[in-house]
């Protein structure tokens, strides 16, 4: 372990005293959903990054220079760093030791004393007594003093108090938790994802080094658990570049401006591709805010006016009055924009909206301000950035034109839904859904096979575009794409409207080959670019069809994976026939209704978007136009494949 940074604790200002209360413990284990989203795989992953939060504070207070993070055998997990240690004197209020306090009681922690922690990550500060409450049992250790502090608890309640069980040199905290199968669903660690947080936690506060080790993965023994380490002594700057590694830049250079005014800390990285997709990630202290803000807000609005005022003055504008538009300035735009505030306000449908109004004033100065600077430094790499964006002005006016020519013709209004669509007679969206078939033959078997009163079908034929590698104009030429859009209700791009959707339930149903898989990453990859609220709000659904069906006699057993097939023949016995369907088509109406359409008995899986930056890099590693990295993902995963038609 390394030795903490940052000042002494003598005069850190770090104690008792700065531990504040808000209220109790009850209700957590009742209702841990209102505390942590979830109790399915994200809420199970919320509980690391609560734990992880406390020590990234301490990393901003400029405390903490190392984190370690370790999923061990047992399912128990343990965050260690090498902070100045939860203080353990007696808190003056409560008469217990503030450890206790801040383990024990919601809303007990330093982020609320300003002295302690200017800046603070934890979204409301549910705090780590919520993973306490929610875990069978929580050790922590403290070294502080010279001394080792040790607390274990069961459920949320203390085994015993705070005690000294050695002595210690150095500084810091771990914390040990075993979530609660009481309370979880299914308790297993998503790898990628938390990967994925943890390097972009390494990104945001550069100089910072997080260790993440996973005694989980198979055929590891505890001398060679996985680890990975991330440290970035370029902080978001290595962040673009690490998301652009699978695009073509357009300049060399990532642009970087960096500003602390009025306590407010403002950071931009940025840097333009050959995409035709923005991509933008907006944090507010270390909470990625998908639903942007104020930070965002400015930062477009600065964006345009600065690139419109550099292309004008510089005529690089054939029309005096043409202006750019803010879709037309982020085509191709990669960005990291990183504010630290000292009283955040969150606000939006899931919290992750920024809503400090001072705040846009302030990055719009800023940016404002260097990229102009930056243009005037840099004509070369302005003029490559302002060629790409008139580029992306062409083609949005050449998309407005086919809009516009196919609303004529009624292609993408509502009352003119498309001839191959069936749909259905529920008129509540909330109450529909519709279903996505790869080709005519499993679309005929879904329409006969299908409830009429609730359930549309809209056969596909084929594989539709790869939005990856086009713009809106030739996107809205493909027929495919607009008979989606068309039976979606919704619009597209900047006409998009979640109000108008159809259907609250898109299921995408393929086969369960190759072929099926690309067809189904077309249309998740269509949706995750032009149509995200769509994921985020959880209309969007997988079918999982069965692979085989076993019959002996009149018996007749579906089977979804091939373990699953081997144990239902060795359940049968002798004499068993197996079906392998290599297609929906197989199916008769009601087969494929009774494994895969049925709400009783189908499996569907719901898509969602735990992690925006891990799912920003698998669509462009998958999709997008490199194929080294595409070819070097298929072979590390290839082990993962269990049953694979080629």
């Amino acid at each position: 372990m390394n030795s903490n940074t940052g000042e002494t604790e003598a005069n850190s200002g770090y104690d008792a005293d700065s531990i504040q209360v808000l209220e109790g413990l009850q209700a957590v284990r009742k209702r841990p959903s209102m505390y942590i989203g979830s109790t399915d795989e994200r809420g199970l992953h919320h509980l690391i990054y609560e734990v992880v939060d406390n020590s990234i504070d301490e990393a901003m207070a400029g405390y903490c220079n190392r984190i370690e993070v370790t999923i061990h055998k047992d399912n128990s997990v343990s965050v260690w760093d090498n902070g100045r240690g939860i203080p353990v004197d007696t808190h003056p209020k409560y008469g217990k030791p503030a450890l206790e306090i801040v383990m024990t009681l919601l809303h007990a922690g330093g982020k609320f004393d300003k002295d302690s922690y200017k800046v603070s990550g934890g979204l409301h500060g549910v705090g780590v007594s919520v993973v306490n409450a929610l875990s069978e049992s929580m050790e922590v250790d403290v070294r502080r003093n010279g001394k080792l502090y040790q607390q274990r608890y069961s459920r949320g309640v203390p085994d015993y108090p705070v005690r000294v069980v050695g002595e210690a040199e150095d500084m810091g905290t771990k914390v040990t938790f075993h979530p609660d199968p009481e309370i979880f669903d299914h308790i297993s660690f998503h790898h990628d994802v938390i990967l994925s947080r943890l390097r972009e936690l390494a990104f945001l506060n550069a100089g910072l080094t997080i260790v993440f080790r996973d005694e989980l993965q198979e055929g590891q023994d505890d001398a060679e658990a996985y680890e990975k380490l991330f440290h970035y002594e370029g902080g978001i700057v290595e962040f673009v570049k690490h998301i652009n590694k699978n695009r073509t830049p357009i300049h060399a250079d990532t642009i970087y401006f960096q500003k602390e005014k009025e306590g407010v800390s403002v950071e931009l990285a940025m840097q333009y591709t050959q995409s035709y997709v923005e991509t933008i990630f907006p944090f507010a202290n270390n909470i990625h805010t998908h639903e942007g803000g104020t930070h965002l807000i400015g930062f477009k609005s600065a964006l345009t006016r600065v690139v419109n005022d550099y292309a004008r003055t510089n005529k690089l504008l054939k029309e005096k009055d043409t202006s750019l538009r803010g879709e037309d300035v982020r085509e191709g735009l990669t960005a990291v924009l990183s504010v630290r505030v000292p009283d955040p306000q969150f606000e939006g449908q899931t919290k992750t909206r920024l809503g400090n109004s001072e705040i846009k004033g302030l990055v719009e100065s800023l940016v404002g301000e260097r990229l102009k600077q930056f243009f005037e430094e840099n004509p070369k790499t302005a003029e490559s950035i302002i060629g790409k964006v008139v580029q992306a002005m062409m083609a949005r006016e050449a998309a407005r034109k086919a809009r516009e020519l196919t609303r004529r013709k009624g292609f993408l209004e509502g009352s003119s839904l498309p001839g191959k669509l069936a749909d259905c007679s529920e008129r509540d969206p909330a109450k529909s859904e519709i279903f996505l078939v790869e080709g005519d033959s499993a679309g005929g078997s879904a329409k006969q096979g299908r409830d009429r009163s609730f359930q549309a079908i809209l056969p596909l034929r084929g594989k539709i575009l790869n939005v990856e590698k086009a713009r809106m104009d030739r996107m809205l030429r493909n027929e495919e794409i607009r008979t989606l859009i068309t039976a979606f209700g919704t619009g597209i791009g900047e006409d998009f409207d979640i109000s108008k959707a159809r259907y609250h339930r898109l299921i995408i149903m393929t086969d369960a080959d190759v072929d099926g898989a690309h067809i189904r990453t077309l249309l998740l990859t269509f949706l995750f670019r032009y149509m995200k609220p769509l994921i985020e709000h959880g209309y969007v659904y997988i079918a999982v069809p069965p692979l085989y069906l076993i019959r002996k006699g009149k018996e007749k057993v579906y089977a979804f994976t091939e373990k699953e097939k081997d144990w239902i023949v060795e359940e049968m016995g002798s004499g068993v026939v197996i079906q392998r369907y290599k297609g929906l088509g197989e199916m008769n109406p009601e087969q494929l209704w009774e494994t895969t359409m049925n709400l009783e008995t189908r499996t569907v899986v719901q898509v969602t978007i735990e992690d925006a930056v891990y799912a920003d890099e698998l669509f462009t590693t998958l999709m997008g136009e490199k194929v080294a990295p595409r070819r070097e993902f298929i072979q590390t995963h290839a082990k993962e494949v269990t049953n694979l038609d080629i």
